[in-house]
């Protein structure tokens, strides 16, 4: 069968074709089907810029054709589970967001908007419910660890992102549901559908410092709204212990331990993807769980802040957790392209056993229509902006190049199997890579926190 065959796929669905909630059935019932059918659906009806992002990973990769055939059927047939990610992205409305600045809206008025439409507008517009299906049918996704928090600690704005996805799997349950047990993702696969499987940025806490019971009351309140991992620190330092760039790299605090105790016996994982190195081998330490770096790095190949050494790694794997490598080209190095992520999956695989390594993406498919709807909203030019207070990164002069990055696209999820198929790995393997993994963590750390909520 020609490669090509597979990856171009028909011309693309009549807009008219039919209501956004009948393409939504069909598509479930499809995927539900045979595995040539749940192919069909990784290969077929591709629109222009996933098509591309396609051929920009065939190109670094060059599959045979029997590695080809085996990693989609494989990929088609697997329970996929993001370890740490974003579910495709709508466009925002253009003119809703310019009249609100012609209106005077604040800075963080129009922030707020942004990221409002970006995750909601997949309900309310049939464009970009469209571009929402395309993107997880085309990836093969199953479920996704959902970044539904904020880079802080304050509940109130922890709160808005989750509540946002959870409107988003409300109102698109044939198609998307929020999952709060691993049954529920094993039940999404069986029915051809796709979930949510929530993550904050951070840990929630009063910021009262009465008492460490006082601090910690939220972080059970939000496992029970489906919170089922949590940031111990983003970039800097917090009353848990030193972000991954902070220059000290000053550890666990003795409050951070017994956050990590209380994420224990709740049932929330402990992810210490951006935490700093000696924060991150301290939280594996003392964590009675699997604990996970999520969206990570293996220093060993480059040595960016996001990274972990192989230390760190030995010592999250010692707790029966994973490291998920991501899809970030400054991150990886090399080339910057699948080539060079799948040198980071091979390292850890290699070195500290296929149980320990995952796929956490980082990224997301966005929507097709959100530069032109950006365009409308530009009022008044460009202004300077102070940077985030969350942000700390390095100076890092590497640009990868345009088909790297392409290659990496999250809409690419199959060739990121195709890849794993040509290194040699057994389908086994595989499919712990894939979500065996987190599926086995998520697992571990629920079970026995029932009795404790």
């Amino acid at each position: 069968m020609e490669r090509r065959h597979f990856l171009t796929g028909a011309a693309p669905l009549a807009a008219a074709a039919t209501s956004p909630a009948v393409l939504t059935s069909s598509a479930s019932a499809a995927a539900a089907g045979t595995t040539g059918d749940r192919v069909a659906m990784l290969t077929q009806n591709l629109n222009p810029d996933i098509q591309k992002a396609r051929d920009a990973a065939l190109a670094v990769l060059k599959p045979s054709e029997k590695d080809l055939q085996r990693g989609l059927e494989l990929h088609a047939d697997a329970i996929v589970f993001d370890a740490y990610g974003f579910s495709p992205r709508a466009a925002i409305d253009g003119e809703a967001l310019k009249a609100a600045v012609m209106a005077g809206a604040s800075d963080a008025e129009l922030e707020d908007m942004r990221e409002d439409m970006s995750m909601t507008r997949c309900i309310t517009s049939a464009d970009e419910q469209r571009e929402y299906r395309d993107g997880w049918q085309a990836s093969g996704v199953t479920c996704i660890f959902q970044n539904a928090g904020q880079e802080c600690q304050d509940p109130m704005r922890l709160i808005k992102r989750l509540a946002r996805f959870t409107y988003t799997t409300d109102m698109l349950r044939d198609f998307v549901s929020k999952a709060v047990t691993p049954a529920d993702v094993e039940a999404a696969k069986a029915a051809g559908k796709r979930c949510l499987y929530m993550t904050g940025n951070g840990v929630p806490l009063t910021q009262d410092w009465i008492s460490i019971p006082d601090e910690l009351r939220y972080l059970k309140i939000f496992y029970q709204l489906g919170i089922r991992m949590m940031h111990l620190t983003y970039q800097r330092r917090n009353m848990i212990g030193d972000g991954c760039a902070e220059p000290s790299n000053a550890g666990l605090s003795d409050f951070g331990r017994a956050v990590v105790a209380e994420m224990n016996r709740v049932g929330v994982i402990v992810d210490c993807a951006h935490s700093g190195w000696q924060t991150s081998l301290e939280a594996a330490q003392v964590s009675s769980k699997p604990m996970v770096a999520s969206h990570s790095t293996a220093a060993a190949l480059h040595p960016h802040i996001r990274s972990k050494p192989d230390e760190v790694i030995k010592a999250i794997a010692d707790t029966g957790g994973y490291i998920g490598i991501c899809c970030i080209s400054r991150f990886l190095r090399g080339n910057g392209d699948l080539n060079a992520f799948l040198d980071h999956i091979d390292h850890v695989a290699k070195k500290f056993g296929v149980d320990h390594v995952a796929i956490g993406t980082d990224i997301a498919y966005s929507s097709r229509n959100n530069a032109a709807e950006s365009r409308k909203a530009a009022v008044g030019g460009l202004r300077r902006r102070r940077e985030d207070f969350r942000s700390l990164w390095p100076k890092d002069d590497f640009v990868a190049s345009p088909e790297a990055e392409l290659s990496l696209a999250w809409t690419n999820w199959p060739l990121y199997t195709v890849g794993l198929v040509q290194r040699g790995y057994s389908d086994e393997d595989i499919r712990k890579i894939l979500g065996g993994n987190v599926m086995r963590v998520a697992k571990a750390c629920l079970v026995d926190a029932a009795a404790a909520v």
